[in-house]
């Protein structure tokens, strides 16, 4: 670790969301000498953008590139840092002495969230202070250490925030879907019940959903229609928004 290279007093943790049996769920890793679980995150290098150095995090415990990636706080409490995780880690000779005074100083952190397609992440990786990396659902979440558990919170909110006014389903779903599998991941994270033809009539009025023309086979009931999202609509949608919002 040269942390002569990295930028005092800022980090970076990172809540990689992903949507699967019509749950959120969080990408946690559980710290070495300890039964609690932490964010992926990490330090900035002094050649490296803060929002380069958050997506280079990402691709680390993913190996996932170019998705969807914000930041959406900044966590800077005066008494938000302390060294209870890092003291183990150092007592057992996973972090060097040397590096106690590093950790002890006040950190602020800059918080992003990121959505990813459960599916695609099929071997997260673990970073070197970690026994393992997992997906927790939201409802369940482990002891964290820090603050974590409320840059979490936060970064729910944001979510839900964003999903009124922009699209975020191309990050959460496969490339195809049906109408109630999109149904479903809105209602997860606004966390209300919408009416099935109100939803539909809403979504399919922002234009950026394509019909692929095939059915969803294997349903219990009647064969749904795959739809997928029409690329440059979305974008559109994304950088442009949406006048009004789901709720």
């Amino acid at each position: 670790m040269l942390l002569h290279n990295l930028l005092p007093g800022l980090s970076i943790d990172c809540v990689i969301f992903g949507f699967h049996q019509n749950e959120l769920r969080v990408l946690l890793l559980k710290m070495k000498q300890s039964e609690r679980w932490s964010l992926p995150g990490g330090f900035i290098r002094l050649d490296r953008d803060v929002d380069e150095e958050a997506a280079h995090i990402l691709h680390t415990r993913t190996g996932l590139d170019n998705i969807f990636l914000k930041q959406f706080h900044l966590f800077g409490k005066q008494n938000r840092s302390n060294t209870s995780h890092i003291e183990p880690l150092i007592e057992q000779n996973v972090l060097p002495a040397s590096s106690f005074q590093w950790f002890d100083q006040r950190f602020a952190t800059i918080g992003y969230y990121a959505l990813v397609e459960y599916a695609s992440v099929t071997q997260p990786i673990a970073d070197t202070t970690s026994d393992c990396i997992a997906w927790c659902p939201l409802p369940d979440i482990p002891s964290l250490i820090l603050d974590h558990h409320q840059i979490i919170e936060h970064a729910r909110v944001a979510l839900k925030e964003e999903l009124n006014f922009r699209p975020v389903g191309r990050n959460l779903l496969p490339d195809e879907f049906t109408m109630p599998e999109l149904q479903s991941l809105y209602e997860t994270i606004l966390e209300t019940s919408l009416d099935r033809r109100n939803f539909r009539r809403k979504i399919l009025s922002l234009g950026i959903l394509k019909d692929t023309g095939k059915k969803r086979l294997g349903a219990a009931n009647k064969a749904p229609s795959l739809y997928t999202f029409d690329e440059v609509k979305y974008a559109e949608a994304v950088e442009k928004g949406f006048k009004s919002g789901f709720l």
